[in-house]
């Protein structure tokens, strides 16, 4: 599925509202050029590409075939206010970060009561850009017994993908659950509390 994104040139120092986000394209041996883009159109775009599915970016009337590099959120507010893509050449690999998914059933969680642990959420890898996916399935039915993981080397790659983690590198483990250690506090009995003895009050005579 073909993802098209449009851009509009951007002055320096430009302000821009709510609407828009600045962003920049750059890219080997290509000149940066400064672009704004719609709110409302990049959401779209990157919930569908994120940073590992090419985007044509089209701006006075050329497409370019792009990937989104970085977007910096306002730190307070946690939208996006500017984005950085990166011009690709589709005869050079380039690197990426390809996100997982995990699916399937392990009978090591379903009968054994296991915990799933994640330590990878996406492979680092290098490849064309027209081999790029926007994600890799992880199947957890393989895991069968408590202790056993998923490697980064039992992962079944796309063609033509050059992985740049550490193949020992463990992507999902499942463990024994932790047992529920409940604390109780024990309760003592209240000590008595002295109280002087009251003298007999004697009448002066």
């Amino acid at each position: 599925m073909e993802i098209k994104l449009n851009a509009e040139k951007r002055e320096k120092g430009e302000k821009l509202g709510k609407d828009f986000i600045a962003a920049v394209l750059y890219g080997l041996g290509v000149e940066n050029k400064l672009l704004k883009i719609k709110t409302n159109d990049f959401i779209k775009v990157y919930s569908l590409a994120g940073e590992s599915n090419l985007i044509k970016l089209d701006f006075d009337g050329q497409a370019k075939n792009v990937l989104v590099k970085d977007i910096q959120k306002d730190p307070v507010k946690n939208f996006v206010i500017h984005v950085d893509f990166y011009q690709v050449d589709m005869s050079r690999t380039v690197t990426a970060e390809i996100p997982f998914e995990f699916v399937g059933e392990s009978k090591a969680i379903k009968e054994l009561g296991g915990m799933l642990i994640k330590s990878l959420s996406e492979l680092s890898v290098e490849c064309l850009p027209g081999d790029l996916v926007d994600h890799i399935d992880i199947n957890i039915s393989s895991i069968q017994e408590l202790g056993q993981a998923i490697h980064v080397k039992d992962i079944q790659v796309p063609k033509g993908f050059k992985v740049l983690n550490h193949l020992d590198d463990p992507v999902a483990t499942v463990v024994e659950p932790k047992e529920e250690k409940i604390e109780t506090t024990e309760v003592k009995p209240a000590e008595a509390v002295a109280t002087p003895e009251k003298k007999d009050e004697k009448s002066a005579q």
